[in-house]
This record gives C-alpha cells, structure tokens and sequence, in this order.
C-alpha cells in the first residue's frame, strides 16, 4: 500500500516537480497527515506576500498533482478552501486564478533608466523625439521576420552579427555615409557604448593604456574607456576640429572625434584636419575612433562622409540608431580595421556570445525593405522644423543671441548676450522655474586645462547646448519664452 494522500503513479514530493511551484515543494515534503494543512498555508502564505501576484492563473488540480507528487485530492480540497477564504477564485471552465481580495504590499522594484523628472521644459540634448518610432513597420518586419527566419537561426549567432544584417548595413553605410564597409570586418553591437568599450578592451591588450577624448565633448567617452582600463586625456578642439599641437604633444596613439557634427560644439571637421588627424595615425601607428552619432541628420548643407572612408585602415567606425529609431532597441555597429578585426570578434564573443538573433534579422529587413531610409526622410523633417522652431524662438525671446552648430544634429549652441548672465544666475532661475538646460561648460571634461578656449576660441559662460529634437515645435517655443520670462536682465 502507498501512504495516505499520495499518488501511486507519482514520483517522491520534489524528485520532479516543476520549476514554477518549487515554492511548495517544502509543504508536500512534510509528514503525510500534515501535508494538506502544510499545502494550503502554504499557497495562503504566497498569496499575502505577492510571490503569487493576484491574477496568476494556477495550474488545474490535476497538473499541480501531478508537478508536486501528490494525490489530485490533496490539491482540490487546498483549492477549494482557499476559494472559500477569498484568497483564490475559481470559474467553470476557466480555471483558478489567485484573487484580487487580498492584496500584498507590491515589492518595490526600483528604475534606473535615466528619465527627466517632471519639468516644463526640457532641453537636455541626446534624446530622439521617441514617438516618432515606426510601430506600425516595425511590426509588420516582425510578423515577417518570424514566419520566415530558419529554426537554425535562433542558435548561438556569429559574433559579429549575422550575415544577411552586416551584408545590409555594409550597403547602408557605403551608400549614405561613404564608408568602406567590409561586411566581414562589422560587429552588430548594443550600440556606440558597446562599440566603445570593446575598442577599449582592444587597444589595452595592445599595450595602449591612454586615448585622447575631444574636449568639450561626450561625457560618456571617458567614462567607458576607463571602465576597460584606458585613461582618457581631454584634448581642446580649434574651428577646425580636434586641435593638432595638443594632441602631438600628448603622447596618445588614439583618439576619439565626432568629426561630422562634433558633440556639442556642432563644428565639421575641415578637410585639412581630416587629413592631419590620418597623417598623425599614421605617424604614431595608432588609431582615429569616429563616432558617427547622428550623421544622417544634415538641413542647410551637404553631408559630411565619414572621415573612416578615407583610410578604413586607420579609423575605427561606430554608429547606432538610437538616434534614428530609439536608443531602447540598443542596436548598433562597429567597423574595425583589419589589424584588430579578431581581437574585436573574440572580445564580442567573450561579452555576450552574440547580438538577439530576432533583432538583428529584423533590422535588416527594415533596411532592406527601404523602411529604415524612409524613417530617416521623416525624422530629417520634423528635426529640421524644430530647429528652425528653435532659432525662431531664441531670437524672438533672446534678441542678440548667437547659433552655432544649426545646419546639422538635433541641438543647436545658443551663446546669450552677457545680460542674461552669470551662468549661476541664469542656471538658479530656470532650475527653479522647471526648465532643465546644459551650458557648454558642463560637457568640458574635469582634466581641460585653465585657459584653455572652447571649441571655435569661445570660452563664454553663457554659451548653451540646447536639445530639440524631442520636442514638437510648439513646446520649443513655449519653452525658450518659459526661460525668457523666468531669467529675465540683470
């Protein structure tokens, strides 16, 4: 005879329960005549403190049984008492699901995800008008991309990213941004952070333990290479781009530059600049690392190729679409020079093993099917009415106030005439107002050497790095005449 309240046909309580109900496991362990009491204060017990979450649908007595070797009998009469106590409901036909009665104190989960906190204006640079995100095309290459994707695809993809995406952007980025794209020599990465901190990883295990880093200039870029053990050394920046004296005299073999639109200060990089920054590689057998941030996005001149195209050797490439789409989909490329091809794929392997096969099938299809070029054509639109919203707006409110960096990006630099200053003046007020906004000053990095002028020979206080692009025209301008009225003249 088998013990009372078992089932014959099951296995010993837990042998081989299902990983979903471990937390019964301790109840149907306990001695057999106190194994229905031990189950129903058990699932009670679960139910108050929200590990079973009111509308969790429970499995059918016969399935949990069957889970937890027990007799059905045991776990239809736990059911049926806990129905009766309120904790669970039961419908004919629909199953038992944990009820709403008795609600749990939810566990706080904390968000780290950088979100602005409730302003009226917010001109904090960086982000994408996010609502412009093709739902509608992105769902329908989704639809496509899983009734067509071979099984064997969804295995353990080549860490560089699969073929039929880096054969796409390959097109892409030689057709848009004049780019020598090897398909063979891009990694699919999570974006420019992770393009970063791979080429970091790389020139440290070659012996390159400092990299110079444009300066004003991306805050991030440091921060990255530190983290895999490269020191950044800040470097002024002329009208030209990235200032040739200092960064001889630095002694790095490579730096970082954002040469079609720098961040922030918005300057091109010259066509003599771009030939001394290679001839300086060259020179000291290093590398140039481009972010192409928003290269894509030019209103009032031609586009500016990617400096990578003019020796693909000596310039390591990085680019994403989290201005294009959203940064949320953490989807970008990096193109590497032959001589550090394999250690970028081993580091990429050793990383993560390879981007979301589904997300690198479905992004080429995007640009295969031309709804990437599309969405680009959109966003070049709206962008470029905001920023005339945005330049309107600030000579309107701020008369005499001069633009820079406008005729490409998605921020324009406003330096304000001296009467709206000093900056801590000007910063109180509209803090206090619920306007966010970034001097140029913020984006210098904490090693730039006194004395030093700011992109283009400013060193104003007052000069402002102003986000648009995630904003609609209307609230641009109520923004910068919010900021007017808040700071008003001294």
């Amino acid at each position: 005879m088998t013990p009372s309240g078992t089932n014959p046909q099951a296995p010993v309580a837990g042998e081989s329960a299902s990983a979903a109900w471990e937390l019964l496991l301790p109840a149907v362990a306990a001695p057999a005549r106190a194994r229905g009491r031990s189950l129903r204060t058990a699932l009670r017990e679960a139910v108050r403190s929200g590990r079973l979450a009111q509308g969790t649908r429970l499995p059918s007595s016969r399935d949990l049984a069957a889970d937890l070797g027990v007799s059905r009998g045991l776990v239809t009469e736990a059911y049926e008492q806990l129905t009766a106590e309120g904790y669970l409901r039961s419908e004919r036909g629909a199953g038992t699901w944990v009820s709403g009665a008795v609600r749990a104190a939810p566990p706080r989960v904390r968000d780290l995800a950088p979100r602005p906190p409730g302003v009226r204006a917010d001109f904090v640079p960086g982000t994408p008008d996010l609502s412009l995100f093709p739902r509608a095309a992105w769902a329908a290459a989704h639809r496509h991309v899983l009734a067509e994707l071979p099984h064997q695809e969804l295995g353990y993809p080549d860490p560089r990213g699969l073929p039929r995406l880096r054969t796409a952007l390959a097109e892409l980025l030689a057709r848009r941004r004049g780019v020598v794209a090897d398909p063979e020599r891009i990694v699919v990465v999570s974006g420019v952070a992770q393009a970063t901190a791979l080429l970091g990883l790389v020139l440290h295990a070659r012996g390159i333990d400092t990299v110079g880093v444009e300066d004003p200039g991306s805050p991030q870029h440091g921060a990255l290479y530190a983290a895999a053990g490269v020191t950044a050394v800040p470097l002024p920046l002329d009208d030209e781009g990235p200032a040739l004296g200092p960064l001889r005299a630095s002694g790095v073999r490579s730096v970082v530059t954002t040469p079609a639109h720098q961040f922030p200060t918005g300057i091109a990089c010259s066509p003599r600049r771009r030939t001394e920054l290679l001839a300086w590689a060259r020179s000291v057998d290093g590398y140039v690392l481009e972010d192409d941030y928003d290269g894509d996005f030019r209103y009032d001149r031609a586009p500016v190729g990617a400096l990578q195209g003019l020796d693909p050797e000596r310039v390591a490439y990085t680019g994403s679409v989290s201005k294009s789409l959203a940064p949320g989909l953490r989807l970008g490329w990096l193109l590497v020079p032959e001589a550090l091809a394999d250690e970028a794929v081993e580091r990429k392997r050793t990383m993560d093993l390879g981007h979301p096969t589904l997300d690198q099938a479905l992004f080429a299809r995007f640009v295969e099917h031309g709804d990437y070029d599309r969405q680009l054509r959109r966003c070049q639109r709206a962008y470029r009415e905001r920023r005339d919203a945005a330049v309107d707006a600030l000579d309107e409110h701020f008369p005499g106030t001069r633009v820079s960096g406008i005729a490409a990006g998605l921020h324009v630099i406003a330096t304000l005439p001296e009467e709206y200053g000093p900056w801590a003046r000007f910063a109180a007020r509209t803090a206090e107002a619920g306007i966010e906004v970034r001097a140029l000053a913020a984006y210098a990095h904490a090693g730039m050497r006194e004395g030093v002028p700011e992109a283009g020979g400013h060193a104003d206080e007052m000069s402002l790095v102003l986000g648009y692009a995630h904003l609609s025209p209307a609230r641009i301008r109520d923004g910068v005449r919010l900021t007017a009225r808040a700071v008003g003249r001294r």
